[in-house]
């Protein structure tokens, strides 16, 4: 093996004769171990290697540090690899990487400070997110189960359960005793909404079971009006009045029990239908007739002669009652047609008492002699007012004037 002279030599190492590597170490050096098939270069390249191995450790340490490795991990990291430079069997600036170690306990420091206050306050939020879970299960548990759609409370449910599943396996760890007491709280409320939801479907069972029976009964009792026919309807009435107030009895039961009974009221209206369809060849006939009278009736609306429209009316009258029924949808136009006439025939006879009510003549006769005296009075009035040339007075005096003489026009 070729020895380096000592000039020759790496600045932190050196090879003897015997082939042992030295490491400068401080003031001293310290032997790393022995090379003895090699040449002095290869020797030190071998032990340097070591040391660039051993540096690369530390920077990656420093890189870990800056993207914010947990510091309990970083610590026992330093700690490890101070524990292997003071001793490496390296040739290298040993020294300067026990400084860089050195300086990286106080990064860590802060470092745990640092990620301390931030696995607080990830904890405390998270605390807070896994309360809102609770809280919208307990909102769920305390509304009213008769007013609850459950269909809908148990997808709610489900969705919050899944949302609590995935913060606890995605978010941080939580305390165990704050955890536990948030589970506590949500299984509880889980647990009164299971309850209220067995109590309300037992609870809907029952009624459901009692509204079956009920519309069983009417199903039965409007088939057995089928033979009744017409005469039947207006039971049926009654109890389709009956049905509305059963309640339900389930989508499945309801749909079955409500042909029946739907089915027996067909059977009832069909036989109406034919009665009417009858009824209405007949009450078309009597519309006609009807609407002749109309023609014969409504130029008494013009008529001036009371006593001749009264005796017309009258056997107009007389026939149309005896003609009988119109069908349904004509029965308001005709009637009214009628009432015109009648009215107007009414207004002669009602003008006619008017004229000749000695009452009203009477008090017409005095009233107009009250106010004659009073327009009498209002001329001369008007008279002096004008002759004195007071202005006011002349206005008032015809204003009065004008309205008395006005009042004796209307009565007269």
């Amino acid at each position: 093996m070729r020895l380096l002279a000592t000039d020759e030599q790496a600045p932190w190492g050196r090879v003897d004769e015997t082939g042992t590597v030295f490491v400068r170490d401080g003031e001293g050096e310290r032997a790393v171990g022995q090379y003895p098939d090699g040449t002095a270069e290869e020797a030190l390249g071998y032990f340097q290697r070591k040391y660039v191995e051993l540096a690369g450790q530390v920077t990656l340490l420093e890189q870990r540090i800056k993207r914010g490795t947990a510091a309990a991990d970083v610590a026992k990291t330093i700690s490890a690899l101070k524990v292997t430079v003071a001793s490496a069997n390296a040739v290298g600036d040993l020294p300067s990487l026990a400084k860089r170690l050195g300086s990286l306990d106080e990064v860590v420091g802060e470092l745990t400070q640092k990620q301390t206050a931030e696995t607080k306050a990830a904890t405390t939020a998270a605390l807070a997110e896994r309360e809102t879970f609770v809280l919208e299960a307990e909102k769920l548990a305390a509304q009213d189960p008769a007013k609850a759609q459950w269909k809908q409370v148990s997808a709610t449910l489900d969705d919050i359960f899944a949302r609590w599943q995935k913060h606890q396996a995605d978010g941080p760890r939580l305390p165990k005793n704050e955890s536990n007491e948030l589970w506590k709280r949500f299984r509880a409320a889980r647990t009164t909404i299971e309850t209220h939801r067995k109590a309300f479907f037992a609870e809907l069972d029952s009624t459901h079971k009692d509204a079956r029976h009920k519309k069983q009964e009417l199903a039965e009792k409007a088939e057995a009006l089928i033979s009744q026919g017409l005469g039947g309807i207006s039971v049926y009435r009654t109890l389709l009045d009956d049905w509305k107030s059963a309640g339900r009895a389930g989508k499945k039961f309801d749909d079955a029990l409500w042909l029946r009974f739907k089915s027996a009221g067909d059977a009832l209206y069909s036989a109406k239908s034919e009665v009417d369809a009858k009824d209405n060849e007949e009450f078309t006939a009597n519309l006609e007739l009807k609407l002749a009278l109309l023609t014969e009736a409504e130029p008494l609306v013009t008529e001036t002669d009371r006593a001749k429209a009264k005796v017309a009316l009258l056997s107009i009258q007389g026939r149309w009652d005896a003609i009988g029924k119109v069908p349904r949808e004509r029965v308001k136009p005709v009637e009214d047609r009628l009432r015109a006439v009648e009215t107007a025939v009414r207004k002669l006879d009602e003008d006619h008492w008017h004229t000749v009510n000695p009452e009203r003549i009477a008090r017409a006769e005095g009233l107009a002699g009250q106010l004659q005296d009073a327009i009498a009075k209002l001329e001369t009035e008007l008279a002096e007012a004008k002759a004195g040339g007071n202005a006011q007075r002349v206005a008032d005096a015809t204003e009065a004037l004008e309205a008395r003489q006005a009042w004796l026009k209307a009565i007269g």
